[in-house]
């Protein structure tokens, strides 16, 4: 026997629900009337042991050919890249360089430290990380305020 429900209600696994004429909660077939909410199939066993079953609603796309609206490969742009730029100092230390780049980039290593603060040292300058623009705006600003030289620039021009 398939019939809508209107409201919620709770089944137990040994709760048998058998409604009197004129209750509150009394099956209806079709749309709920009062709540604009769809009937729910449900088979309801005869009296005894055992709990109504639920059957799994059938949900149906609007547009066909499209996947969903909220689809998140189709809607979120990549941000493009920013390379995080250390600049050379006359005045820091080398361990304090290493120090603070390991203390403000995420996952940094200290080799990677070390090999960034080499390149800063004897080249001028080092890329540091290369991130959204964002992180690598928080990045530069967190290695100026630990008293080093860092810039950010586009990583899609250069070499």
């Amino acid at each position: 026997m398939e019939t809508a429900i209107c409201g919620k209600l709770a089944l137990s696994p040994n709760h048998v629900f058998n409604p009197k004429p004129g209750d509150k909660h009394s099956l209806s077939k079709g749309p709920c009337p009062n709540l604009g909410i769809p009937p729910m199939a449900v088979a309801a066993p005869g009296p005894g042991k055992g709990a109504g079953l639920l059957e799994r609603p059938v949900i149906e796309r609007t547009t066909p050919g499209r996947d969903s609206e909220f689809d998140v490969r189709k809607s979120r742009k990549t941000a493009p890249p920013y390379r995080v730029i250390l600049h050379n100092d006359n005045f820091n230390k080398r361990e304090y360089v290493v120090q603070v780049l390991m203390k403000v980039i995420p996952g940094m290593t200290l080799d990677n430290a070390v090999n960034i603060m080499q390149e800063a040292h004897y080249n001028g300058l080092s890329v540091v990380i290369i991130c959204a623009q964002a992180d690598a705006e928080d990045h530069c600003m967190q290695l100026r305020g630990n008293g080093l030289l860092s810039s950010i620039e586009p990583a899609s021009g250069g070499c």
